[in-house]
């Protein structure tokens, strides 16, 4: 194909066909969608809150949880309006920039969000097994740092892919089966061999998840190992209370993330809204999980999101008189 035929066809916008199969249930679809998103934006915004104004969580762990509050709004809202339009008002028009910015910031957060939780288990590991030079090692810059660093390594990884991806002539069909721009099933829609993005994707994922993971494992696995020598068993839960938490969502972002990947991948025999619910599901709730795994887990974050409460009951009381 020469550039200029190339470079017309990638002007055109793309389709986008929602949950293919259940057009007909979009609107109903939307309201567990819809319900996410406000809970998502509720959450993470009162954890966002709390740590801003308490000033007993200006702390290392605390920033790490913010971080990831300011990752799942900016996940959600690069997702879910444009799914809820579709649903909606059947608003399925997607520019080929406006797809490809959307699929960077899906995959560049994703990526961000692997680092700050690599972070947050080398942030419990010397909590908990070099207590002593906590303060030191782990300082306020320091932390600020290791979240630029996680986003500027995601956005370093993700640009070249979406070099690559944008290089691609789309000459067949517009129509994308998914509700959003999702990386394999835009590929697929290319009429030339796209094996290298596809091998870029592969070799990215692997070693960026993998390695995290590898980290994130070993430092759980010492930490593990420093909570059982505690002489206190009292000591030993409120330990393993602080790192429940982290685990709980390390858990939800790998395994979903890993289960929505590969039923991309391998149909498995399932029908093809299962598999764009299950990617639908991954990216919208648990940015809603994450706050209330907070609140139940993390004692502090808890005490500093009612303390945000009933300033505002007060606030709004006191406007009333």
């Amino acid at each position: 194909m020469s550039t200029t035929n190339r470079s017309n066809t990638n002007s055109l916008p793309f389709l986008l066909m929602g949950i293919p199969g259940l057009e007909a249930l979009h609107m109903w679809i939307s309201i567990p969608f819809c319900f996410t998103y406000i809970m998502t934006l509720l959450g993470n915004s009162m954890v966002l809150l709390a740590v801003r104004l308490d000033k007993s969580l200006h702390e290392p762990m605390y920033y790490f949880i913010s971080m990831l509050a300011v990752i799942d709004l900016t996940f959600s809202t690069a997702v879910v309006p444009k799914m809820l339009g579709v649903f909606w008002l059947d608003s399925r028009e997607i520019g080929f920039e406006a797809c490809f910015i959307q699929m960077f910031f899906i995959h560049t957060f994703t990526a961000v969000e692997s680092g700050v939780l690599l972070a947050m288990s080398f942030d419990r590991y010397v909590a908990i097994c070099n207590p002593l030079r906590y303060n030191t090692i782990l300082t306020s810059s320091r932390t600020i740092q290791i979240g630029l660093l996680s986003l500027a390594r995601g956005a370093g990884v993700m640009t070249p892919l979406m070099y690559l991806l944008t290089s691609l002539p789309y000459c067949k069909t517009r129509v994308i089966p998914h509700s959003y721009c999702e990386n394999m099933a835009v590929v697929e829609l290319a009429c030339t061999d796209p094996s290298v993005s596809d091998l870029y994707s592969i070799i990215v994922a692997t070693l960026l998840v993998g390695a995290d993971s590898v980290f994130i494992t070993f430092s759980y696995g010492m930490i593990l190992r420093s909570v059982m020598r505690l002489p206190s068993q009292e000591a030993r839960l409120k330990a393993l209370r602080t790192c429940g938490s982290h685990v709980s969502i390390i858990l939800l972002f790998y395994v979903g993330g890993l289960l929505s990947m590969y039923l991309q991948m391998f149909s498995f025999g399932l029908a093809p809204h299962v598999q764009v619910l299950v990617a639908d599901f991954y990216l919208t709730v648990p940015p809603m999980l994450n706050p209330i795994i907070y609140g139940i887990k993390v004692k502090q974050i808890q005490e500093g999101i009612f303390k945000l409460l009933r300033q505002l009951v007060g606030l709004n009381i006191s406007q009333a008189d």
